[in-house]
This record gives structure tokens, C-alpha cells and sequence, in this order.
């Protein structure tokens, strides 16, 4: 039988740097929300699915870094969403303990797994294990002539060398490789400037206009009215 009932406090954690997309698929709304609401709080972009069938359908037409899957499902079980999903790190999220069901799991390829109840500190750190382990180290990034190189700390277009700033690459580098997720001004000074401040600031906006008419990405990077902005890449 499913537990239903389950104590989740939410996390004081320390926001993480690495913010990724992870699929949340937990057919309890009030845990799939708590879930949501904690990776919010440090940065990430969580999606939740109630359903097999809903989480394969958000799969078909987005990526994720993580998925948190629950084992016990209306529809199906997570074991078998996993099975059509195999590419991308996994949670197991369960009420069984059993030994054979964690074997089960790992044996599926997961990268961890974690018993009901937890703590929401557990789980985050547990995330940001796998994220640390999994995650691609990109070494270039492409955008139409545009090339970013991570390693040499460089930008070029149409293979011809674009003066930056040590500030205003690290902004572009903050940006794009958190691409498709919106940013908060103050995101961007702590993760760009490593410097936490509150209220607003015009420091981000001048040196996103800088990269908008050196780079020519006035269409990829969007303003967030009153919020900060979001580096946009369609797929």
C-alpha cells in the first residue's frame, strides 16, 4: 500500500550554483508541490507530472537534467517510465525499503534513491550529488556564426575575435548556460559578480545592453519586466 502520509519541511539550503531542469513525477499533489517549491527556492526549474503518461508526453517535447521519479503511480510505475526515458540521470522517490526494490532500481540505471519519508534537505543534497556527477561540462557553445569557447574564456563571430570585458563575458557565460530558465537581477550579480545585494540595481541592465549590441542577441536575450532577464534558444 502507497503511503499517504508523508512530512516534508521545507529546505533552508543554501542555493546551489549548477540550476538545472528536473522533471518532478509524484502522483500526491501536496508532495509534487512541496517538491517544487523547495527546488524553486534553490534555483532550479522543476516541471511535475502527476502521471506515467504525462510525464512521457512532457519528455517527448522537453529536456531535463533530472527526473524524480516516484516508483508507485495510478497509471503505471516509475520503473517503467524510466525504461523509456534511459539518457537521463534518475531519483527513485518510494515508500518501499525493501532490498530487492533498490536493487531493482539500480540495476534500471538510477542514480539514486531515496525512501519515504524524507528530510527535504536529504533530497536536495542528494540532487545536487547527482547534478555534480552527471552534468555535461560544455567547452564551446554555438549560436547561429557565434562561437563560445568556456575553456579559452572567448567569443567569436564568424570566426573573428569580439572584444568583451572579464565582466561582461562572465555575464553572457551565466546566461547562456542556464539558457531558457529566467534569472533574477540579483541571480546574475550573485552568480556573475559573486555579490549579493537587494533591491535593484542598473549594473546587469548596462552590460546586457553591452552583449545585445556587440553580439547581436537583442532577440535571444529577453527582459523579465521588473524580475531580470532570460537567455531564450528555441529548440
Amino acid at each position: 500500500m502507497k503511503m499517504r502520509s508523508m512530512i516534508i519541511r521545507v529546505s533552508k539550503a543554501k542555493p546551489v550554483t549548477t540550476m538545472a531542469r528536473i522533471l518532478i513525477l509524484e502522483d500526491e499533489r501536496a508532495i509534487n508541490d512541496l517538491i517544487a517549491l523547495n527546488l524553486n527556492m534553490v534555483g532550479h526549474t522543476p516541471v511535475q507530472a502527476f502521471t506515467g503518461k504525462e510525464a512521457l508526453a512532457l519528455a517527448a517535447h522537453e529536456s531535463f537534467d533530472l527526473l524524480l521519479l516516484d516508483v508507485m503511480l495510478p497509471d503505471t510505475d516509475g520503473f517503467s517510465v524510466y525504461e523509456k526515458l534511459k539518457g537521463t540521470p534518475a531519483i527513485f522517490l518510494t515508500a518501499l525499503s525493501e532490498t530487492a526494490d533498490k536493487v531493482k532500481g539500480f540495476e534500471r540505471g538510477a542514480d539514486d534513491y531515496i525512501v519515504k519519508p524524507f528530510e527535504m534537505t536529504e533530497l536536495l543534497l542528494r540532487i545536487e550529488a547527482v547534478l555534480r556527477r552527471t552534468q555535461r561540462s560544455e567547452e564551446h557553445y554555438r549560436l547561429g556564426s557565434m562561437d563560445i569557447d568556456f575553456v579559452a574564456k572567448s567569443v567569436t563571430i564568424d570566426g573573428k575575435p569580439v572584444d568583451l570585458t572579464m565582466q561582461e563575458y562572465a555575464l553572457l557565460e551565466v546566461l547562456v548556460k542556464n539558457r531558457n530558465i529566467a534569472l533574477s537581477r540579483q541571480k546574475l550579480m550573485k552568480e556573475a559578480w559573486d555579490i549579493s545585494f537587494m533591491g535593484e540595481s542598473r549594473t546587469v541592465d548596462v552590460h546586457v545592453q553591452r552583449l545585445r549590441k556587440k553580439l547581436g542577441l537583442g532577440d535571444h536575450i529577453a527582459t523579465l519586466y521588473r524580475f531580470g532577464y532570460r537567455f531564450e534558444e528555441q529548440p
